[in-house]
């Protein structure tokens, strides 16, 4: 009897065993709402090469060399039709930032495919990369120069005329348009008059800082037409934003060499830093994305190393709730029909927010960004956990019919992922 019970624990141990080894090391199998998604025959590569020509041939247009927000219809041609006109801008039709009509983030996107490019250069060495980014420093520098207010970083260009812009813009345009140009400057794929041109776009935006962000005008960027909003609010505002404006004078005076940027990088920082220790599980996950980018380009410059260790416990925290973030958004992407297209916001519902199809848009750019996250940050583990995760993001899309540019999002992680060697 003794022995029977010595061996039945032992059988019971191993099955318990054996079950935790399978699901530990079954990466490619994770529950999504109780229904497993097995990627494993899945060519991983060959689907994110399939976003990528879609991204190229669907989202981007080479008259303002920018990617526009969504597709209306998968008919060639089509996809991009419900863009605003250009009088239809100038109105300021339906607002002034142009909200839900497929121009409102196009520098964000810029921002997150220009780094995408740079990381799969470093991945892949293909020289024909020099051409697509490029194109993408074109499209930042449209929005910085097509109109006539010096330093302003538009949301986006109108296609009809390659020059008309909403008047109204975010921190978070101008956060993602600095940081790719930054990591442009320092990449391999910029020439000595490129790095030129990205110097005098970070010098023309931080001179507008100084400029405006004071506090007589309770520290705001301002929109083109010198109004406020605040949207460009860029000091004492949340902890998640307060990165954002020592950021701009850091990436304008290590591209410049001019000392006032420094000084007032020096005028910002350490405040900066103090006010970054929030609970960021109150934070959307495109700003804490905002923030991890604004840390991961301040930890690189820095040289006092007390806040270069402050800086990494706030980029950890960030890291830390972003894994929470992949598994809620991946679970999300089960919900939705992901091969839905948005309706024309003239007649139907755009993107707004409380609509389904917004719901489905941003689950698959929320996995890329929570991804992303951690993948900024060197000091964090990206486990197989969460590389499964996103995997299984990636490989569950028809490419063929998708319309979010969340599919951005997981290039870029893809690719970051690519680049440290950790896929």
């Amino acid at each position: 009897m003794k022995y029977y019970l010595v061996f039945l624990i032992i059988y019971v141990f191993g099955l318990f065993t054996t079950k935790c080894n399978s699901q530990i090391n079954n990466n490619s199998r994770q529950p999504i709402n109780g229904i497993e998604f097995d990627y494993s025959s899945v060519n991983i590569l060959e689907k994110i090469n399939e976003a990528w020509q879609v991204s190229w041939d669907r989202f981007y247009h080479p008259k303002t060399n920018q990617f526009y927000d969504y597709l209306v219809s998968y008919e060639k041609g089509k996809e991009l039709t419900h863009l605003p006109t250009a009088e239809e801008v100038a109105n300021l039709y339906p607002n002034h930032n142009g909200y839900d009509t497929g121009m409102e983030d196009c520098m964000i996107s810029a921002g997150i495919m220009l780094c995408m490019i740079i990381d799969k250069y470093y991945a892949t060495k293909d020289e024909e990369l020099k051409k697509n980014a490029y194109e993408v420093f074109k499209g930042i520098e449209k929005s910085t120069s097509a109109h006539d207010s010096k330093g302003f970083v538009a949301r986006g260009v109108c296609v009809e005329d390659s020059k008309s812009i909403y008047i109204g813009s975010s921190r978070d345009q101008i956060t993602h348009a600095v940081y790719g140009l930054w990591h442009y400057y320092h990449s391999p794929l910029s020439s000595s008059e490129i790095k030129n041109e990205i110097g005098g776009i970070l010098s023309s935006i931080a001179n507008r800082a100084e400029q405006n962000v004071v506090p007589s005008n309770n520290y705001n960027f301002l929109r083109a037409d010198g109004t406020p909003d605040n949207l460009l609010k860029m000091w004492e505002n949340d902890g998640h934003e307060v990165a954002r404006l020592p950021m701009i004078y850091a990436a304008a005076w290590e591209t410049t060499g001019e000392l006032k940027y420094f000084d007032l990088y020096q005028k910002y920082i350490v405040e900066a830093v103090k006010e970054s220790f929030i609970d960021v599980s109150k934070v959307n996950s495109w700003a804490l994305l905002q923030m991890q980018s604004s840390f991961e380009l301040l930890i690189s410059i820095e040289k006092d190393p007390d806040l270069k260790m402050q800086m990494a416990k706030i980029m950890q925290m960030v890291s830390k709730e972003a894994e929470v973030r992949v598994r809620t958004a991946n679970n999300n992407t089960s919900k939705y029909d992901l091969t839905m297209v948005a309706t024309d916001w003239r007649n139907g519902g755009g993107i707004k927010w409380d609509s389904e199809y917004r719901h489905m848009w941003y689950s698959i750019r929320e996995v890329g960004e929570a991804a992303l996250m951690q993948l900024l940050d060197e000091n964090h583990s990206f486990s197989k956990e969460q590389e499964s995760l996103l995997f299984q993001t990636i490989a569950k899309i028809d490419y063929n019919k998708v319309s979010t540019s969340g599919i951005f999002y997981l290039q870029g992680a893809y690719w970051k992922g690519k680049h440290r060697e950790l896929f």
